[in-house]
């Protein structure tokens, strides 16, 4: 009599080789994006100081417009004119319509640099934007 011998089939094993790919991406990207975020406000700009004033909580892909003392703009490292920002900020606005722009201007930057700023972003359809100071705690 012969007796049909049954294969045995191979345990279930997961496929981690394409979800190390994938973490180790995401790693990168993060990485990446931290050490843009903590450029960019690095530069020297003296804030003003608040009382009320806090950390605020980045947001991936904020825009980070600072201004310096002679009125200057440097956004991303680059330095733009006020044409070259609202054209910036005119596409930006244009795809992505609720985008945030961070202004720090420091604290000697006079009042019209500041003013033609926020100009800029409200010509250009950008209404979220907020003004950066330094707690008034550390500021000393």
């Amino acid at each position: 009599m012969k007796f049909a011998v049954k294969q045995r089939s191979k345990p279930a094993t997961l496929a981690l080789t394409s979800m190390l790919d994938v973490i180790f991406l995401l790693l990168c990207f993060f990485v990446t994006a931290s050490v843009y975020s903590q450029w960019e406000s690095e530069i020297s700009i003296q804030l003003p100081t608040a009382k009320t004033s806090d950390d605020p909580d980045r947001l991936p892909g904020e825009i980070i417009a600072n201004i310096a003392k002679d009125g200057s703009i440097r956004v991303n490292g680059a330095s733009l004119s006020h044409a070259e920002l609202g054209e910036r900020l005119t596409k930006i606005a244009k795809f992505y319509p609720g985008q945030a722009v961070i202004i720090r201007a420091d604290r000697e930057t006079s009042y019209d640099a500041l003013v033609k700023v926020i100009d800029v972003c409200r010509g250009a359809g950008v209404w979220n934007f907020s003004l950066a100071t330094s707690n008034e705690d550390r500021g000393k």
